[in-house]
């Protein structure tokens, strides 16, 4: 298991981010609205500065000027949360899918529940757009950040990505 080097914290427009970096920079956690005691679990040095790179990326998500996100990663998982993972990276800005329909493409068609597990240990929230992922009947369901986040961040690529109206709206 990778231990992180150094976090730091982030403002966001969806409140205070926390990140986490192994030695080599590499992304190993993201979490929004952290408490003192989450970060206290990981005892490492805070160094913001470091975060550069994540911060830049993230204020242009939030401006609309990026969709992806295009930095090292590395989170902690079996290789199967690793595959769910790397799925959930290929879910397109402003869509969603469910689980059962995230399972079937990862060729677990009776996985909708593994692959729910998988998404709810998903350490790096956002970047691993694990927010895209809806119940079967299109509902909001489980999200380690709390479903207004989860509604929050779904509002926002929505609005962004929706076609113009037809008279231009």
């Amino acid at each position: 298991m990778t231990t992180a080097a150094r976090h730091g914290l982030i403002d966001t427009r969806f409140g205070p981010v926390a990140a986490w970096l192994d030695a080599r920079g590499a992304l190993l956690r993201l979490l929004f609205n952290p408490t003192p005691e989450q970060l206290a679990a990981h005892a490492c040095p805070r160094d913001d500065a470091a975060l550069a790179e994540v911060a830049r990326q993230l204020a242009e998500y939030q401006a609309g000027d990026r969709q992806t996100f295009d930095m090292p990663l590395a989170p902690q998982g079996t290789p199967f949360q690793q595959k769910v993972w790397a799925a959930l990276r290929e879910i397109p800005y402003g869509r969603t899918v469910s689980y059962g329909e995230l399972a079937l493409a990862l060729d677990c068609p009776d996985g909708a529940r593994a692959v729910g597990r998988a998404n709810a240990t998903n350490p790096i929230a956002l970047i691993v757009p694990c927010h895209r992922v809806l119940g079967a009947d299109g509902s909001l369901t489980g999200y380690a950040g709390g479903l207004p986040l989860k509604a929050a961040l779904l509002r926002f690529e929505l609005e962004r990505s929706a076609p113009p109206g037809l008279f231009g709206g």
